[in-house]
């Protein structure tokens, strides 16, 4: 018996999976990362509203007040809108004390610049062992408490036993025989300056030293042999490459050097004769040292005000920079 097997027909291919490929892969919904940053930022932005705000609240409700040692006593409420404010403006040591602020602020940040960025590019520089040794100095000086290098300018410009008295003396300068340099205002702030600047240059050497690593070291070869001098290098190549890390740093030396109160009360307690007194520090003296807790908040708020006002221009050059950069 014979079976005849006839020939199948060619498969035609039809739309069929196999003809058509693997089917596309299922869309995922992604999450919205325009709004991711923020919700990244909410929890730490919450923890600041309830630490700092409710302090700032409490602190605007008292400038609004009489609030000395008989409403403590007493625990007594006595509103008096904007008197507090009023009073404290038309005081003549209120004034003086922003002037000082200011120009104590400013001769800080500008010398905290200049060497910090000094030091920045010597780091840079330095082969790794002297580099090491340097950056040690550095970090140690930054970490140190501040009311321990406060006592320890005081003892070094100390009457009777200080340092530089002696240095003075030894070099065949005449007049420091127990030379008194806490004896003015402008001495004290001066002191004040050289501890705050020892204290906040490693920061700024360190983080810029960080950031020149960054810069790709064809740069300096090709500017080199273009002719360019170190000077050169650094306004023409290094200061347009960094100056974000120049804005940022410089936006946040000018607050802390603002808001600077343990230096400056814990060497000479403002004085003397309250001759060096900044606003926090005034507002310090007159909340604790003369319980006028009201006019103490008048102060601290006026103070963060004087300090908005300034930073908004400063907001204004950094966005200017964003905006020519994009």
């Amino acid at each position: 018996m014979t079976v005849h097997i006839e020939d199948a027909p060619p498969r035609v291919p039809g739309p069929g999976p196999s003809a058509a490929g693997p089917p596309p892969p299922e869309k995922r919904r992604r999450p919205p990362t325009r709004w991711l940053p923020y919700l990244l930022l909410a929890p730490a932005v919450l923890a600041l509203a309830a630490v700092l705000g409710y302090a700032l609240v409490r602190n605007v409700i008292i400038s609004l007040q009489e609030f000395g040692r008989r409403q403590l006593i007493s625990r007594t409420t006595e509103w008096t809108g904007l008197d507090n404010y009023r009073a404290v403006l038309e005081n003549e040591r209120f004034w003086d004390s922003v002037v000082r602020t200011f120009v104590f602020m400013a001769a800080n940040v500008v010398l905290i610049m200049i060497i910090g960025t000094l030091i920045g590019l010597l780091l840079n520089a330095l082969g790794s062992k002297m580099r090491l040794l340097l950056s040690m100095a550095l970090v140690a000086a930054w970490a140190m408490p501040v009311v321990a290098s406060t006592t320890v300018f005081q003892w070094l410009f100390d009457t009777q036993f200080g340092v530089v008295n002696w240095v003075m003396r030894s070099l065949g300068f005449s007049g420091y025989e127990q030379h008194n340099w806490f004896g003015s205002g402008a001495s004290t702030l001066a002191i004040v300056t050289v501890l705050i600047v020892w204290a906040s240059v490693p920061f700024v050497a360190l983080n810029l030293y960080a950031g020149l690593t960054t810069v790709s070291g064809e740069i300096w070869e090709a500017a080199r042999m273009d002719g360019a001098n170190g000077w050169r290098i650094f306004w023409s190549i290094l200061l347009p490459i960094m100056r974000p890390f120049f804005l940022i740093t410089t936006f946040l030396e000018i607050i802390w050097v603002f808001k600077a109160f343990t230096q400056i009360y814990a060497m000479n307690e403002g004085g003397p004769d309250r001759q060096s007194e900044t606003l926090p520090v005034m507002a310090y003296m007159e909340g604790m040292g003369q319980n006028q807790y009201g006019a103490a908040a008048a102060i601290s708020v006026l103070t963060l005000i004087i300090l908005l006002i300034a930073m908004s221009f400063y907001f204004r050059l950094i966005f200017r920079q964003e905006k020519e950069q994009s």
